[in-house]
């Protein structure tokens, strides 16, 4: 068994965050709900981090919620995090899931809840839930559809058959394919991508596709107005502006 359900590693400004019940699948559990909610917290608190990046160990991602965890009244949820400490709020700076293996029911719901996906070959991508008479209830109803064509979400929500990584790529759920066993590494070379931006626009950047969903076009530009202004007369924004013109790489306070 495994001492600690998850774990975290600094790579730089990136934290990688790892489920690690790898004799369980990574199956969530009360212990991986709030070390997740804890491992969000500590990205989302600390200025020297940018990205995360979420993954599982032993070869698969997460197999979601563990059924005799929950059987002995064991709830696999955070308190405001809700279910894995990530479906109902993820972190406010972004997120890339990781996918070895599979990521299926529980566990694809906290991938979707991630703002990137990797997933190496051959991985297995689905919410099987309908098989079991169970409802996927932690976020893929709601994502889904918002990542995939309609049909195509309503056909993984109601036959429950996975797709695998390649397909997903295909369909624009995943964003880049991986090697086997190359799903860490193919992560951090897009989060250090991302890394290498201003971290106040990368917020505000995320919170306003996050958001939009709910704005019509008038609210769209008071609240991208209102999300963005601090970011446009900031210290970073005069900075990047700045080493671009002098042409060096800029050199970020998030201030």
């Amino acid at each position: 068994m495994s001492d600690n359900a998850v774990l975290t590693e600094r790579r730089e400004n990136v934290l990688v965050v790892t489920l690690n019940r790898p004799e369980a699948r990574n199956a969530v559990n009360k212990a991986v709900a709030e070390g997740v909610a804890a491992a969000l917290e500590e990205l989302d608190g600390d200025d020297a981090l940018s990205v995360g990046v979420l993954t599982g160990a032993g070869g698969g991602f997460c197999a979601g919620m563990d059924l005799k965890a929950f059987v002995t009244g064991e709830v696999p949820y955070h308190e405001t995090r809700g279910f894995a400490g990530i479906v109902q709020q993820p972190p406010e700076k972004p997120i890339i899931a990781a996918v070895e293996g599979f990521a299926v029911a529980g566990g694809l719901e906290i991938a979707l809840a991630c703002d990137l996906l990797v997933a190496a070959e051959g991985a297995k991508l689905g919410i099987p839930e309908v098989k079991r008479s169970l409802v996927a209830a932690g976020g893929a109803l709601l994502r889904l559809p918002r990542r995939l064509p309609y049909g195509v979400a309503m056909e993984l929500a109601l036959t429950g058959d996975p797709i695998s990584a390649e397909r997903g790529y295909e369909l624009g759920l995943v964003n880049r394919v991986a090697p086997a066993g190359g799903a860490v590494d193919t992560a951090l070379e897009l989060a250090a991508q991302i890394a290498a931006n201003g971290p106040l626009a990368l917020a505000a950047t995320k919170r306003i596709l996050g958001e939009q969903f709910g704005w019509d076009e008038a609210d769209f530009w008071a609240k991208q107005g209102e999300i963005s202004g601090s970011v446009f007369v900031s210290e970073d924004a005069r900075e990047g502006a700045t080493a671009f013109a002098e042409k060096r790489p800029p050199v970020w306070k998030g201030r």
